[in-house]
């Protein structure tokens, strides 16, 4: 071995003695890049989107490739993520390492994993929130290999402009979470507004967005919005200081599974017998998000103005006709009426059992 050993530095010092003289100008040091024979194993997804819709559920795609020859490995460990919109923190969701598994959080008791073999680590969900909307890691780890896959996870539902009782531009960024939380939404993100843009939307009040930036989407110019000269677009003001900056908010809604209606009654209604009138049909007064999606997921389309939980008055019409928002479908809006003298209809919402 020492001959050999010496004749390899030989050969070394003589190579390095002839690019000295050819390239003087190369510096002595230098950096030797070792490669290995590429990943033991690797994950993938069959689909990297994957749609639902709130109260459903899903599968979440992460399958491991491994060499034929490699055993499944008792050690192996599958964790699976949730990532914030920044991607500077992750949530967790599930990890599962042989006979042990845990999951976390608001996942605790409906996420499990998929399983049909051991090379099957697809995360299968129930009952799907709102709030889970957005992107998944898949992550595996066994002994020094490693890799990934991100898989996101998208709700069908309807994105809606809202604004309080107090008026537009009234609320900082966790007014605005606290807002659509109420109206039985969640604030919607760049992606949700985006597509509601692209299906038609123009609104040229400014509102949050989830990830603390404000926007507004404009499909047809006009000088208070930007421009009239401008294209049509998502207009945007950039991320904002989520406690002293006050805007209206863009809620995202999916899917309900309990019955929304407009309640006959021989007579209009104040706010409070409105109230009263729907606890007394066995129900509760409908929220503002329970009328969008009512209106935009299951076609509902009524011409009678009612109060909504926020003391709103709106109705929903699907099939545009005369009297009634006749050049567009969309939810009309009355305002926020006087709760004690004005009289409307109301909308109520029940939940199934």
């Amino acid at each position: 071995m020492i001959p050999v050993l010496i004749c390899a530095l030989v050969s070394l010092s003589v190579a390095e003695t002839n690019l000295d003289i050819l390239y003087p100008e190369l510096e002595h040091s230098r950096t030797i890049y070792v490669t290995e024979n590429g990943p033991k194993f690797n994950v993938m997804a069959e689909q990297a989107k994957v749609v639902t819709r709130r109260g459903g559920n899903v599968t979440l795609p992460c399958l491991i490739q491994r060499e034929q020859q490699l055993p499944p490995s008792r050690k192996m460990r599958i964790k699976w993520t949730k990532l914030t919109s920044d991607y500077l923190k992750e949530v967790d969701v599930f990890v599962a390492m042989g006979y042990h598994k845990r999951s976390y959080g608001t996942f605790q008791g409906r996420v499990q994993l998929q399983g049909t073999s051991p090379m099957d680590a697809s995360l299968v969900m129930t009952d799907v929130t709102l709030d889970d909307y957005g992107r998944y890691k898949c992550e595996v780890i066994d002994g020094l290999e490693d890799d990934t896959v991100v898989v996101s996870l998208e709700l069908e539902g309807v994105v809606f402009p809202y604004f309080p009782r107090l008026g537009r531009y009234n609320l900082n960024f966790y007014d605005a979470e606290r807002a659509c939380q109420d109206q039985d939404a969640v604030v919607a993100s760049f992606d949700q507004l985006y597509e509601a843009w692209r299906g038609g939307m123009d609104w040229c009040n400014a509102g949050w967005l989830s990830d603390g930036s404000v926007q507004y989407p404009i499909t047809t110019p006009r000088e208070p919005c930007g421009g009239r000269n401008t294209v049509p677009g998502i207009r945007n003001y950039g991320l904002r200081d989520k406690d002293k900056s006050h805007y209206d908010v863009f809620c995202f809604t999916s899917f309900h599974k309990g019955k929304f209606y407009y309640l006959i009654q021989s007579s209009k209604l104040t706010y409070d017998e409105a109230v009263r009138a729907c606890q007394k049909d066995g129900a509760q007064i409908a929220k503002v998000g329970q009328m969008f999606a009512a209106w935009k997921l299951n076609k509902y389309d009524r011409c009678d103005a009612g109060w909504l939980a926020d003391a709103s008055v709106r109705y929903p019409i699907y099939h545009p006709r005369r009297r009634c928002s006749p050049t567009e479908a969309a939810v009309r809006f009355n305002g926020f009426p006087d709760k004690k003298h004005k009289l409307y209809g109301v909308y109520c919402y029940k939940e199934n059992n």
